[in-house]
C-alpha cells in the first residue's frame, strides 16, 4: 500500500498526476466492488474461513506478477535505517489502532484498553520528538512545513474517519434490520465502490487542470450532504433510495480521493515520495480505525449495541428497531461532522501549483 503512490508518481510527469492516481483508484473500487458479493456468496456457502483461504493464491499470484512485470531500478544512495523511529511508529499505531478498534467490545475503561492507550500515549510523543532530532528520521518533520502536505494529510485522515462506518453499518443494516441473506446485502453495497471507480479518473484528470483545493472540498462537502441523507433512512426505506443515498457518497468520495492524493503527493519531493506514500497508508488506516471508534461509541451510547444484539436474536419488536436505527443515525451525524471539518482542511490549504520543496 505505501509503495504503490510512490511508484505512480514516479512514472508519470506532475501534469498527469492526477489522472494516473485517477486510474488507480479505478483498479481499487473494482477490487472492493468485487468483496461484498464475493465475500456474502463465499461466505453462505463456504463458511467465513473460506474468505482467507482465496487469498492465498492471489497473493502468490501477486508476488510472482510483481517480479516478473514491475521494472526493476537501481536504488539512489541509501540513507540509513531509522530503527528507533520505527519501533515507536510501529508500537505507537500498533497500539492506537488496535485500542480503538476493540474499544466498544472490550469496555473502554478495561485493562487492555488503559494499557493500549498508555502506549500510544507514551510511544507516539516520543515519536515527534525523535524525529526531530535523528539525521535520517523515519518521517521528515519538514514535509509537513508545506502548507498543502499538512492540509492534505490531515483531509485524507478526516476524510477516512467519515467515510469508512458506512462500510461498517450498512451490511448491519441490510442483514439485521431488513433481513437481506448475505448475498443480496453484498450487491446493494457495491454500487458505493463502483461509483468511485467510474467518477475518480475524471476527477482525477480534472485535477490536472484545474487543481485539487476546490475539487478535494467539494467532494467531501458531497460526502457530508451524502452522510446527512443517509441519516434519514429506515426500516421502510426503499433500496433504490438507499442505494441512490450510497452512490452520492459515492460521487464524493472519488471527487475527494484522487485530487487530495494528489496533493499530498505532489507536496512532497521526488526523494521522499515512498515517505509521502507511507503518510498516505497510514493515514488511510488509522483514519479507518478512529471511523469504527466514534462510529462504535456513538452506536452504543445511544443504544444501539443492545438494539442489534436484540435484532440478531430475532427480537424485531419496535424499541428495538427504533434503537438500531437511533444509534445508526446518531454515528453518521458525527460523520457527517466530520467530512465538514475534511472539507474545511482542504479548503484552506492554499495553491497546489507551486514546486515540492526540497527538505534536504
Amino acid at each position: 500500500m505505501a509503495v504503490s503512490p510512490a511508484m505512480l508518481v514516479a512514472a508519470f510527469p506532475r501534469e498527469q498526476r492526477g489522472r494516473a492516481l485517477g486510474m488507480n483508484a479505478v483498479i481499487v473500487g473494482l477490487g472492493v466492488s468485487l468483496g461484498p458479493p464475493l465475500g456474502g456468496v463465499i461466505t453462505g456457502h463456504l463458511g467465513w474461513r473460506w474468505i482467507f483461504y482465496v487469498n492465498i493464491p492471489l497473493g502468490v499470484l501477486g508476488v510472482i506478477a510483481s517480479l516478473r512485470i514491475l521494472p526493476r531500478e537501481k536504488s539512489p544512495a541509501r540513507e540509513p535505517i531509522d530503527w528507533i523511529g520505527a519501533v515507536l511508529l510501529a508500537a505507537g499505531l500498533g497500539a492506537l489502532t488496535g485500542g480503538l478498534s476493540f474499544g466498544a467490545e472490550l469496555g473502554w475503561t478495561s485493562a487492555p484498553l488503559v494499557v493500549c492507550m498508555a502506549i500510544a500515549a507514551v510511544t507516539l510523543p516520543a515519536l515527534v520528538v525523535h524525529v526531530r532530532r535523528a539525521r535520517y528520521p523515519l518521517v521528515d518533520p519538514r514535509l509537513w512545513q508545506s502548507r498543502v502536505f499538512a492540509s492534505a494529510s490531515a483531509s485524507l485522515l478526516l476524510g477516512f474517519i467519515a467515510t469508512f462506518a458506512v462500510a461498517v453499518f450498512m451490511p448491519f443494516y441490510f442483514e439485521q434490520l431488513r433481513g437481506l441473506p448475505a448475498e443480496r446485502a453484498g450487491l446493494l453495497l457495491m454500487p458505493l465502490p463502483l461509483t468511485v471507480a467510474t467518477v475518480a479518473p475524471f476527477t482525477g484528470a480534472i485535477a490536472d487542470r484545474i487543481g485539487t483545493q476546490k475539487l478535494a472540498a467539494s467532494g467531501m462537502f458531497i460526502v457530508a450532504c451524502g452522510l446527512a441523507w443517509l441519516t434519514t433512512i429506515d426500516e421502510h426505506s426503499s433500496f433504490v433510495r438507499v442505494v441512490a443515498n450510497l452512490l452520492v457518497i459515492g460521487v464524493g468520495q472519488a471527487t475527494f480521493q484522487p485530487p487530495n492524493n494528489s496533493a499530498l503527493m505532489g507536496a512532497a519531493p521526488r526523494e521522499r515520495q515512498g515517505v509521502a506514500a507511507g503518510v498516505l497508508a497510514s493515514g488511510r488506516v488509522v483514519g479507518q480505525s478512529l471511523s469504527v471508534a466514534l462510529a462504535g461509541a456513538l452506536f452504543g451510547f445511544f443504544g444501539g449495541t443492545e438494539a442489534a444484539r436484540a435484532l440478531r436474536g430475532g427480537d424485531l419488536s419496535g424499541p428495538a428497531v427504533a434503537a438500531f436505527l437511533r444509534g445508526m443515525h446518531a454515528s453518521l451525524t458525527g460523520c457527517a461532522l466530520v467530512a465538514l471539518a475534511a472539507s474545511v482542511t482542504a479548503l484552506v490549504r492554499g495553491s497546489d501549483r507551486s514546486p515540492a520543496p526540497q527538505v534536504r
